[in-house]
This record gives C-alpha cells, sequence and structure tokens, in this order.
C-alpha cells in the first residue's frame, strides 16, 4: 500500500512539473489612441482595447485597458491579431473596422480615432487656494455638442472624473480660451487636470496631469 502511495505522489509532481513547463507568453504589444499622430489623454483604465485571435478552439476576447496618456500594452503570445476599440466606449466617433496586428517580438502599433472635441495649450495657476486653468478647446466634428469644461484636482497623480477630490464644471462658447476657477480645499499640494465632457458620451478627452504647489 505504502508503495501505491509513494508511486501516486510521483505522478502528481510529474504532472505538476509538466504543468508548470508550459510556454507561457513573451512578446510585448503596445500601443497609443491617438488623434493627428497626438496621444489622447484619457480615464485611467476606462477605456478598452480588444484583442481577437482567430484558429483557436476558444474564441473570445483579450481585454486590455488604456492608461490616461492614451497608451496601452499586452503580453502575448507571437501570431496575428485583431485590434479593436469598444464601440461607445470612448470620446470619439465609433469604429466598427478592425486593425490586423502581427505581434512577433516587440510590436508597437498606435489606433487613430476622431474624437468629438481635442484640448490644447493647457496651463494652470495657483494662487495660495486660489486655482486657475486655462485651455484651448477645438470642436473635431459636429455630430454631437460640447456638454462641459471640467476641472479636476486629487491627492495622487491619477485624475479623472472617477479619480478626484473635488471638481468644478463650466459650459463655454469656445469662442477663445476656456478659464476655470476653483477654491482648493487646502494649502498643500494637489495634482490637476481637464476634462472636456461630450453630450450623450460617458467618457471624456482630457489634459496631462499637472501637479499644482
Amino acid at each position: 500500500m505504502k508503495y501505491v502511495i509513494i508511486a501516486s505522489l510521483l505522478l502528481i509532481l510529474a504532472a505538476g512539473c509538466k504543468k508548470d513547463n508550459f510556454e507561457k507568453p513573451t512578446s510585448l504589444l503596445s500601443g497609443r489612441v491617438v488623434y493627428d499622430k497626438n496621444a489622447l489623454g484619457l480615464r485611467s483604465n476606462g477605456v478598452q482595447v480588444e484583442l481577437w485571435q482567430h484558429g483557436y478552439a476558444l474564441f473570445s476576447k483579450i481585454p486590455v485597458y488604456v492608461g490616461q496618456d492614451g497608451a496601452f500594452s499586452a503580453i502575448l503570445f507571437d501570431g496575428d491579431y485583431k485590434l479593436v476599440l469598444r464601440q461607445g466606449n470612448g470620446p470619439w466617433l465609433d469604429d466598427a473596422d478592425s486593425i490586423d496586428v502581427k505581434v512577433s517580438g516587440s510590436t508597437n502599433v498606435d489606433i487613430t480615432v476622431k474624437p468629438y472635441f481635442i484640448i490644447n495649450n493647457a496651463s494652470f495657476v495657483r494662487s495660495g487656494t486660489q486655482l486657475t486653468a486655462s485651455v484651448s478647446v477645438t470642436q473635431i466634428n459636429s455630430n454631437l455638442p460640447l456638454e462641459a469644461v471640467n476641472l479636476y484636482i486629487g491627492n495622487t497623480n491619477i485624475v479623472d472624473q472617477v479619480n478626484s477630490i473635488k471638481s468644478v464644471s463650466v459650459t463655454p462658447d469656445l469662442s477663445g480660451d476656456v478659464n476655470i476657477q476653483m477654491t482648493l480645499p487646502a494649502d498643500q499640494a494637489y495634482f490637476a487636470r481637464v476634462g472636456v465632457k461630450t453630450a450623450g458620451v460617458a467618457e471624456q478627452v482630457y489634459s496631462t496631469v499637472i501637479e499644482v504647489k
């Protein structure tokens, strides 16, 4: 009986070693979500890239979240993939087209989108507990109107409509630069960011996060 138990344990250990020896993915796919070759500022992990790979019994998406700087990455096996953005998931016009990506070692690919609005020339000026943000907002397409321009602050460098401790909203006419003022909660350092909200669209396009001291 003792020999049967020992043999069984050896079989289990051998099976475990075999499982541990399965090949792991090592190739890096990286890229950005861009407009006019510039990465768009987004909500951290708010927008999702989907990767699909044909030729396998289990055909399901590989979800990859986009960072607040518009960049994404994933560790994959070499092979041919379809790269798409989720419909209705970003502050841009939906595009049902996919991008064919051949992953082989380190692979880079950008996804070009057409946002409703973009932000340029963001600046933040602080005087004591008063913060003034100034941005230039440009409408790229007129399919949907502007809802609001929002100033957010946070205690960390991850700042957006979900990750913030205070926000101020204005609805400008976009005839010039947009200025937003906020009274800070205390006389300490914060991280600030401006977001542009399109009517009927959940996600916003954002400026770069700036620390205001």
